[in-house]
């Protein structure tokens, strides 16, 4: 009965997934009528509804959808192994050495590519650096890794108001929007899905030793698991998570934080429960945001950050006071 009822939860979050992909899809600047939407997934419809649909607006839903669910569960994971809940995925500075790589390139005029690899390259940099130093000649705690990756986040703060300082006026937009976080210009959805993916089919087995381990190192190794081992895999899948969410569409802030606090209250503690919930309801949010960034004043677009931030800060301010 309680797999059952646990069950139920995530195939409400599935329909919720589906019914904001097909919203993302369906709503624009150009309104496609039902009747055509329907036309278009059966194989058929008009030529140009048909390219802006499955060519333009789907691959950014499933972008969004894929970012927003990177974000979510890397949120999840930071806040089992910091065993805080309010850790997010760029508590330990990776939004900032990902930031860095990305402004460089930009600064040095190279493509798309190269600014998304670069920011790759950057948040890696950034978590190699953070665990090295919390790490120092013994071991390291959470505590010392938090304190760490704040310190290595204001150092990054700095340079990147360095390179903001030093930019030429025509590339500070450009700058400016994958700042604050931008799915305009989304490579494609393949690789946060994939991602995804692989991650769920990943972590599922661990969900048990997850649980134990947000309880405590002591109590998790009196029960048999090795918390340094599960410590460093959660540390590395929630760093690669959120590299791969801000290569795809910049620094966007709140999901990581805002999603997984808010399951937790609703659905309990249960890791199995909450990483694919974290998964499905990250991705709606953002895929939601996204759609209201492109709406709100078209032909223009807002940055997806400057929406979840507007959702994010007073749904957060709530649960806090709800939870207190």
């Amino acid at each position: 009965m309680a797999g059952r009822r646990s069950r139920w939860p995530l195939v409400i979050l599935a329909m919720m997934a589906i019914a904001s992909l097909l919203l993302s899809v369906a709503v624009g600047s150009v309104a496609t009528p039902p009747a055509e939407l329907w036309a278009v997934l059966m194989g058929e419809g008009d030529p140009l509804h048909r390219t802006l649909l499955l060519e333009l607006r789907a691959p950014r839903a499933l972008a969004a959808f894929g970012t927003g669910g990177l974000l979510a569960v890397a949120g999840a994971l930071m806040q089992v192994l910091l065993r805080n809940p309010l850790a997010d995925p760029y508590v330990l500075g990776l939004s900032g050495g990902a930031a860095v790589g990305a402004l460089g390139a930009m600064l040095a005029g190279l493509g798309a590519v190269a600014v998304s690899g670069s920011a790759f390259i950057g948040a890696l940099l950034s978590t190699l650096l953070v665990f090295g130093l919390a790490h120092g000649t013994g071991s390291w705690t959470p505590t010392r890794l938090l304190l760490t990756g704040v310190v290595v986040a204001a150092g990054w703060g700095a340079v990147i108001t360095f390179l903001l300082a030093v930019g030429p006026t025509e590339t500070l937009p450009g700058m400016l929007y994958w700042l604050m976080g931008d799915l305009a210009y989304a490579r494609g959805p393949w690789l946060a899905l994939g991602l995804l993916l692989a991650t769920w089919l990943a972590l599922l087995p661990l969900g048990r030793n997850l649980n134990v381990l947000a309880r405590g190192p002591l109590q998790a190794a009196a029960l048999g698991v090795s918390v340094r081992s599960l410590e460093g895999l959660v540390y590395v899948a929630a760093s690669l998570l959120t590299a791969a969410a801000v290569t795809t569409a910049g620094s966007i802030g709140f999901v990581g934080l805002v999603v997984p606090h808010m399951l937790r209250l609703l659905l309990g503690n249960d890791q199995r429960v909450i990483l694919p919930a974290s998964i499905l309801a990250g991705g709606t949010l953002l895929t939601l945001a996204d759609t209201l960034a492109r709406i709100l004043i078209a032909p223009e677009q807002l940055p997806v950050g400057v929406i979840t931030a507007l959702l994010g800060v007073p749904t957060f301010l709530y649960l806090l006071n709800r939870s207190r």
